[in-house]
């Protein structure tokens, strides 16, 4: 055992990039719906950006430690403390055995990712270890976690040498690329659909001026959105297609879904616009009541966009080898 579980917060789940090369038979891709603060959060610690991290949502969770080890945490600011004390986040960290770390008031954002160096102890299934709650497996026994639980670390830190551990560790700068380091966006980028022409002027125009807020009945699946109607010139029926992370589905009522992580493999709702994916992070920081804003640009744009960040996080892991190298040689 390294982590005891106090409190299970409202909704904590181990994911990774994502359970891939099975949606053929129906299972969903699912993974860290803010996969930028996921990868960040793993290299400050050492990991493969592959490893699950503890993704957080809203309210936290309390966790007692009972065993030394090496942390990180991204995104949300939602009040982390350790034993009581203000937690510096996109910081390695390391933490000693009977440590409490705790969640407050959301500042920021919406879900917070926990990383720990060497990863947690979980069992993959279909080649992934992310939790997939609609069908009860991946993560921790295919559930969020539940109080009491005891969750063991594949590498935990030795119990001598952490104050030194401690220091070295603080000492090295880091500088986050912009890209990397965006604060959130309101004006969220997507890229048009095959069927965006057939929706009217109108709704064309809506969607890229008017707000639109996300609905209370929005979560890992799809973000409900509220706002305009989008109106097709002429409604007809589809052929279920292949969806992704990002695609904006519009029901009969007219209100967009935005399918996230936890997204079914097809769909037959006309597909208008899908989101690129620079800014699905922005989005997957978004809850119930934010507000959020759409702009369009080309497919070439979003391309580019995305080769930036991808450029961006190998060049922080590799200014992040001191890290690495302290922690493989602990």
């Amino acid at each position: 055992m390294s982590l005891m579980i106090l409190k299970p917060g409202m909704l904590s789940t181990f994911q990774d990039l994502g359970r891939f090369g099975h949606q053929h038979l129906g299972v969903s891709v699912t993974g860290a719906m803010d996969q930028r603060a996921h990868q960040l959060a793993n290299l400050l610690v050492g990991n493969d950006p592959g490893l699950a991290t503890l993704e957080i949502t809203l309210t936290g969770p309390t966790i007692r430690f009972t065993k030394p080890c090496c942390i990180a945490l991204c995104g949300a600011d939602l009040s982390a403390t350790l034993n009581g004390q203000a937690l510096a986040m996109n910081r390695p960290l390391v933490i000693r055995a009977k440590d409490e770390l705790s969640f407050g008031v959301r500042q920021r954002g919406t879900r917070s990712y926990l990383a720990v160096h060497g990863g947690f102890a979980l069992t993959p299934v279909l080649g992934s270890t992310s939790t997939y709650l609609r069908s009860a497996f991946g993560g921790w026994q295919g559930r969020a976690l539940q109080r009491a639980d005891e969750i063991p670390l594949l590498r935990p830190l030795k119990n001598k040498g952490l104050e030194e551990l401690a220091m070295d560790l603080w000492a090295i700068k880091l500088y986050l690329p912009g890209i990397i380091a965006e604060p959130n966006r309101t004006r969220v980028r997507l890229i048009k659909g095959k069927q965006w022409n057939e929706f009217t002027a109108e709704s064309c125009a809506a969607l890229l001026t008017e707000p639109y807020r996300v609905s209370p009945d929005s979560e890992r699946m799809g973000y409900r959105l509220q706002g305009p109607a989008l109106l097709m010139t002429t409604p007809r029926q589809m052929i279920s297609e292949a969806t992704t992370f990002g695609t904006i589905q519009v029901p009969a009522g007219g209100q967009p879904i935005v399918l996230m992580a936890d997204r079914q493999t097809t769909g037959g709702y006309p597909k208008m616009a899908y989101v690129a994916s620079v800014d699905l992070p922005c989005l997957a920081q978004m809850g119930p009541g934010d507000t959020v804003y759409f702009k369009a640009i080309t497919l070439e744009q979003a391309q580019a966009l995305e080769v930036s960040r991808v450029q961006a996080f190998t060049t922080l892991a590799q200014s992040l080898q001191p890290v690495r190298t302290l922690l493989l040689n602990y």
